[in-house]
């Protein structure tokens, strides 16, 4: 009899355990958000629509992965696929995971041809990702022709500095070296002046970076100070 009742009080103490781990994992599961290839595919969609948003040498990203987050929500609660809301860091940090897969595909299909790259999410992404030079090249003209040194060039209204002549024709190589044709010393030049204006933008978005991590940490700080004070007024009572 006493070892009957040592297995019934074992098996009971083994249960109200196994009831307890089970309640907590659902309870964990139920609050984490899982990427299905739904949840990704919206993700991926929306993040390629406001790709130019990105693009910009000044912006803050916080705001624009917000409204991804919120987008990407919208989506799911319209197809009711699952309760549980994604977050904005949730979706950078999911994004950034892609783009390194989306860059090893990439090699792969310089290297191998793009029939060699099975990854579902690689055709959108590299619809949008993969711009040729040529493209790259062009959009930063038409940025530049609004400016005062795009309008400048397009009246002409500039005298381009010519090289000076050879002084001795010994071949036909020699001269082709130091004669310099008028279009490349103008691409030179509109090089440098794109040079200039990036540089002064990566200058002013990393200044206004600074300025927005500051005022994260004073909003930290008071907010800490807030809580402490709180809790002393509480143990005080």
């Amino acid at each position: 009899m006493e070892v009957i009742e040592t297995i019934v009080i074992q098996s009971t103490e083994v249960a109200e355990k196994e009831t307890v781990v089970s309640s907590v994992d659902s309870d964990k599961t139920k609050a984490e958000f899982i990427w299905t290839l739904q949840a990704t595919w919206h993700l991926v969609n929306t993040r390629l629509e406001m790709d130019q948003a990105f693009d910009q040498p000044v912006c803050k990203k916080k705001k624009l992965w917000e409204t991804v987050a919120e987008q990407v929500n919208t989506k799911l609660r319209e197809s009711e696929a699952t309760d549980v809301t994604v977050k904005a860091y949730e979706c950078d940090l999911k994004w950034r995971n892609m783009l390194a897969t989306y860059r090893k595909n990439s090699e792969r299909a310089k290297r191998l041809g793009a029939a060699s790259v099975h990854w579902e999410f690689f055709k959108a992404m590299h619809e949008v990702l993969g711009k040729s030079r040529e493209e790259i090249e062009a959009q930063r003209r038409a940025k530049l022709s609004g400016t005062r040194v795009g309008k400048a060039m397009a009246s002409k209204r500039f005298t381009p500095i010519l090289p000076n002549p050879p002084t001795t024709t010994t071949t036909t190589t020699t001269a082709a070296c130091t004669a310099r044709p008028p279009q490349d010393v103008l691409q030179l030049y509109m090089e440098l002046q794109e040079r200039k204006m990036n540089m002064w933008a990566q200058q002013k978005a990393l200044e206004e970076r600074k300025i927005e991590a500051i005022n994260n940490l004073a909003q930290a700080i008071s907010s800490l100070a807030q809580k402490n004070s709180t809790q002393v007024s509480k143990d005080g009572l």
